[in-house]
């Protein structure tokens, strides 16, 4: 997904609870054609949580028939792109050939390294009939060691994920370890990320294994240390002090953390880089036409400050 400076979310308050520590109330931005996002990450008073630079919850939305997601193709470095949907699909292609729809339940996950271009689009039967469109984008910023290696993209159908099941709550692990369960998805840092759906009354456990960790409230109500918390909602949790998730009614969670990261990143666009002249160096190729191109595809997003009346690649 492509991503374009804004104003901060709404700024989150720190909390006075033992097991909290800030929560954040992400702006609702409208994307066009009835599509909107959450954005929750990166926020003014929280950059990462572990190495979770961005966070975008996509929709609900509902195209009608003939109308879609059309994210043309664009540019990333320093960082990896994980996709995961509740409904919907979406047609991933990038600059390494690689073409891959993705359906609820599987994960998507593209390391951009050095540099990778892509594009998300509602597939053409999908399209025509129209359909609903619900899910979550993340970026996973790399760590300095790995931020110049080489691209690669790995699909995870969702019959591979672990599923952990307890009185009520159900939870697909999308990528790291949590509850001594370990994911596929190859990952670069030590981390987790997992969809959690709760019964009502339902309790979810996030241990302090991880260092940073957060809840995102997908759906529904839950109560985290006392405090009552509703949909669009991320809820930072305090360092080491673990916590229990209580949902009011049916409800849906993203549980996501890991260690501090090696250092603050810089982002500007969908360029993430501990180094700003590694930035400035991937603008100017992105510009000027010298970052690989998506076979398949003729259009692209232009640098911000740079759009050609008709955006095609040079």
């Amino acid at each position: 997904m492509s991503w374009l400076p804004a104003a901060d979310p709404v700024l989150g308050d720190k909390r006075s609870c033992d097991a909290l520590e800030l929560v954040i109330v992400p702006r609702v931005r409208d994307l066009g054609d009835g599509f909107s996002v959450r954005r929750a990450l990166p926020h003014g008073k929280r950059q990462m949580v572990g190495p979770f630079i961005f966070f975008d919850q996509m929709g609900p939305a509902v195209f009608r028939g003939g109308e879609g997601l059309d994210v043309r193709p664009h540019p990333h470095i320093g960082l990896a792109t994980v996709t995961y949907l509740f409904e919907g699909e979406i047609l991933h292609r990038d600059s390494l050939g690689t073409v891959q729809p993705i359906r609820p339940g599987a994960v998507n996950w593209m390391t951009a390294g050095r540099g990778i271009a892509h594009s998300e689009r509602t597939p053409k039967e999908v399209r025509a009939a129209g359909g609903k469109l619900f899910g979550i984008q993340i970026w996973v910023a790399l760590p300095k060691k790995d931020e110049e290696m080489d691209p690669a993209f790995a699909h995870t159908p969702a019959e591979m994920l672990p599923v952990i099941e307890d009185a009520g709550t159900r939870v697909r692990l999308i990528a790291g370890s949590l509850h001594g369960a370990r994911s596929p998805v190859p990952t670069r840092s030590e981390l987790f990320y997992a969809d959690a759906k709760l019964e009502a009354g339902a309790r979810c456990d996030v241990p302090a294994d991880h260092e940073e960790r957060a809840v995102f409230v997908a759906e529904g109500s839950v109560e985290v240390a006392g405090e009552a918390f509703v949909a669009g909602q991320l809820v930072i949790l305090r360092p080491r002090k673990a916590a229990v998730v209580e949902a009011r009614g049916q409800a849906r969670l993203a549980l996501l953390g890991g260690a501090t990261m090696d250092g603050p990143r810089h982002i500007w666009w969908n360029l993430v880089s501990s180094s700003r002249e590694q930035i400035e160096q991937a603008k100017a190729d992105w510009a000027s036409g010298r970052f690989p191109k998506v076979p398949g595809e003729t259009e692209f997003i232009p640098l911000p400050g740079h759009e050609p009346a008709i955006p095609k690649y040079p």
